[in-house]
């Protein structure tokens, strides 16, 4: 197997361990064997531009698409938001060029977008969507504007031992961090 194919393999074995159940994130493999497309479901407070007030408005539901061509991860995933978003950092594809480098993974970027919808990370300086860019400089005491976060728990797993009857016996605690 290839390199690029153990890196597709191990993004997709992370991805099911990361997101599987997750509360704000969904994501579906829609092509390939290992996948090297996704399909990303986020339920994380953004915005979109209201046509007819002309003014962003919540929005709770955006999806995204990835696609890990063959140069990946040398170069960075294709990522598109394919709903509505009033974002500086989102245009015809999402502007991920600050946040990636070769060793982040496929749940990383992942992350750092629904992070990104949320305005918890954005820059206005290098925009793609220049009035959006605009609008958030004078508007930046209204962000995050959502506050999911989006790390999965670490479970905190204790072992104490008990005694019952004179026998000793091991409970196993587990705690969501």
């Amino acid at each position: 197997m290839n390199a690029r194919l153990r890196r597709l393999y191990a993004d997709y074995q992370q991805i099911r361990n990361d997101f599987t159940g997750h509360p704000y994130v969904d994501v579906q493999p829609i092509r390939g064997n290992p996948p090297e497309a996704y399909r990303v479901a986020y339920h994380v407070k953004g915005l979109e531009l209201d046509e007819r007030s002309n003014r962003p408005r919540i929005r709770t539901e955006h999806v995204a698409s990835i696609y890990l061509h063959r140069d990946y991860p040398r170069e960075k995933p294709k990522c598109v938001l394919e709903t509505p978003i009033f974002h500086p950092n989102f245009g015809s594809y999402i502007c991920i060029d600050d946040y990636w480098a070769a060793g982040e993974t496929l749940a990383d970027v992942i992350i750092q977008i629904g992070q990104m919808i949320q305005y918890q990370s954005y820059n206005p300086k290098s925009p793609l969507n220049a009035v959006a860019a605009r609008w958030a400089t004078q508007n930046d005491d209204l962000f995050p504007i959502g506050n999911a976060d989006l790390y999965q728990p670490d479970l905190d797993i204790d072992l104490v031992e008990g005694a019952t009857g004179g026998e000793r016996e091991e409970d196993i605690q587990i705690e969501l961090l």
